[in-house]
């Protein structure tokens, strides 16, 4: 499985790109291949203030369904809408094309881990 060393990770195995003042958030190859097929993505939180933890939206694959989690604080202010339309996309580009929000940052990064951080988590 692939982990890119650009990104942060959380405990709850969300993503985080930092640029500048905006975070885009995902799940991790790891979360994706544990929920196996993704069938539904649900996030109705765009423009909404949420605190670091909280709950953005959930996902739904064929043999259970999680809740996302929000990696930090901050108003989500984009949410892909190619992955409603198309939410295997997470399985194979967790990554890139299926990536779930926009965040503008209004708090810390400073709990996320590093690559070697979440790796060593996952058992790898």
């Amino acid at each position: 499985m692939e982990y890119p060393s650009d990104l942060l990770y959380t405990k709850d195995h969300e993503w985080v790109r930092i640029d500048g003042d905006m975070a885009t958030v995902g799940i991790s190859a790891f979360a994706a291949g544990e929920l196996g097929d993704i069938v539904y993505i649900d996030i109705t939180t765009l423009g909404e203030e949420l605190e670091e933890h909280a709950i953005f939206g959930s996902i739904e694959a064929v043999k259970t369904v999680s809740d996302l989690f929000m990696p930090v604080s901050g108003m989500i202010k984009e949410v892909n809408s190619a992955i409603s339309d198309n939410p295997e996309v997470v399985n194979t580009d967790p990554y890139g094309k299926g990536w779930m929000v926009k965040v503008a940052i209004s708090g810390t990064t400073d709990g996320l881990m590093n690559v070697d951080e979440y790796r060593k988590m996952i058992g790898l």
